[in-house]
């Protein structure tokens, strides 16, 4: 194969990874706290030994957006949303994680958890702890927590130092590889949750671009096959 057909395979296999990203952004548009994501292209040049240089073209580095999602009213007392920067953190059995996902509940042992299960993280660092007779559990904006009066602790929020740490594991949960640090100007509404931050309708108009992207290099493919088919058959003959 020429270099023309080694370069046009390594964009086919990126729009194909691109294609698979924003369908999981269209599955998700209902998934809370979800974060849309993208595909960064890259291209890399190098000279050959005989003729021009050699462009090929990589899509491996994913791209979170930060842009803040509709905050959704749902009544509930462990319904927290984030109205800015920041990710909630929780513990699970591989090490701390962070989400946007601010559904919890209590476990029988009156920790707060996630849908998961994992326990809730304070600012400390220590799992979140409501007393069973607590009534009317209450948050202020900086994540406080309190019931009938007597606080509880404060929510921890936090970010990565450096954005490009942030690992996603699944749709709501992240990891980083650096450090993070405590976020201070950001607010905590109770009884809201953070819908999906997910554009569908541009998202599924980047889904027709790029199937006509891939279409587009699959009749140069098959052109380019044909040429040389029919080059080695002028030879041969």
């Amino acid at each position: 194969m020429e270099n023309t057909g080694y370069t046009t395979l390594t964009r086919q296999a990126g729009l194909l990874r691109e294609m698979q990203v924003v369908a999981n952004n269209i599955a998700n548009t209902a998934t809370t706290g979800y974060r849309q994501e993208g595909l960064i292209f890259a291209e890399h040049v190098t000279r050959t030994k005989d003729g021009p240089s050699l462009s090929m073209a990589t899509a491996n580095v994913r791209n979170t957006s930060m842009m803040q999602g509709a905050l959704t009213s749902t009544g509930g007392n462990l319904d927290f949303a984030i109205e800015g920067p920041g990710f909630f953190q929780i513990e699970t059995p591989q090490g701390e994680r962070l989400t946007r996902a601010g559904n919890f509940a209590l476990s029988a042992a009156g920790e707060m958890v996630t849908n998961d299960g994992f326990r809730v993280l304070d600012a400390g660092g220590a799992p979140v702890f409501v007393p069973p007779d607590a009534n009317n559990v209450a948050v202020s904006r900086d994540g406080t927590l309190s019931a009938d009066g007597r606080p509880l602790g404060q929510l921890g929020l936090v970010q990565p130092i450096e954005a490009h740490d942030l690992i996603r594991e699944d749709g709501v949960m992240f990891r980083t590889q650096g450090e993070t640090e405590p976020v201070l100007d950001t607010r905590i509404v109770q009884g809201f949750l953070e819908s999906a931050n997910v554009d569908p309708i541009g998202q599924i108009a980047r889904m027709v671009e790029i199937q006509r992207a891939y279409e587009m290099g699959q009749s140069f493919l098959d052109a380019e096959n044909e040429r040389i088919r029919t080059a080695l058959k002028a030879f041969t003959s």
